[in-house]
């Protein structure tokens, strides 16, 4: 009699991708948004080709510079926040063994088993590892989910620059009287792109994403645009 049985490939579900590409993202789409309106704002301040391009790399620099001090900072909080945790639940394990086992299958029963049961679990995955169930399952803290200031630093800069590079190119590589139509272009193109992929990795439909974020840089680029009308040299 053949085997009918077969093994189900693992199930990955969209809400697995959210943390990183929200991220990811968000990054980008600040670098490009931010820095293609400076270069924007300083062209219509009839700016040298050379200012605008200064312009340009120092806003990539400086975003992603502060992205990566910003989240480097934030993690750090988190970081030292679940080592306080981890140090005041392993204390409590030390000196009321029997508590932090009812505290945990309290969890589970919670969670649907019934009391001899839960307590059961609870039991055994202490003796296992008793700061890693607790961890996990009543602090939420996990290999997975534990802060990295260091790599989250890195990470949002790395976004913030692959997104800021794509503006800073379009000012190098056009004339110096259509700056602003090429940066625009790009950018948009960029944005709308960002929008599509990130709303269809994360499992949603893409257009309504591509189109807000497209009306928010235009937006963004047509007051900067102003402004530097506004308060720009002229010739």
């Amino acid at each position: 009699m053949a085997n009918n049985t077969s093994v189900r490939p693992k199930e990955i579900h969209a809400t697995s991708r959210l943390g990183w590409l929200r991220a990811a993202v968000l990054g980008a789409n600040d670098g490009i948004l931010s820095t293609s309106s400076l270069i924007i704002g300083v062209a219509s301040a009839n700016a040298t080709q050379a200012s605008i391009l200064l312009a340009g790399i120092s806003s990539l620099v400086a975003g992603a510079m502060s992205m990566a001090a910003g989240e480097y900072v934030s993690v750090s909080s988190q970081a030292d926040s679940e080592k306080a945790d981890l140090a005041r639940e392993k204390k409590e394990l030390g000196c009321s063994w029997d508590a932090e086992v009812s505290e945990l299958a309290g969890i589970y029963r919670q969670r649907g088993l019934d009391g001899i049961l839960a307590r059961k679990v609870a039991l055994q995955l202490m003796k296992h590892d008793a700061l890693g169930a607790h961890a996990r399952d009543e602090l939420g803290i996990s290999e997975a989910t534990a802060a990295r200031p260091v790599q989250a630093a890195f990470a949002s800069a790395g976004a913030f620059s692959s997104g800021a590079i794509l503006p800073v190119l379009a000012a190098l590589l056009s004339p110096a009287g259509v700056v602003s139509w090429a940066v625009s272009a790009v950018s948009l193109t960029g944005l709308a792109v960002l929008g599509f992929v990130g709303a269809r990795a994360g499992g949603a439909s893409p257009w309504r994403p591509a189109i807000r974020v497209i009306f928010w840089g235009i937006m963004a680029m047509v007051v900067t645009a102003a402004i530097g009308r506004i308060f720009g040299v002229r010739a």
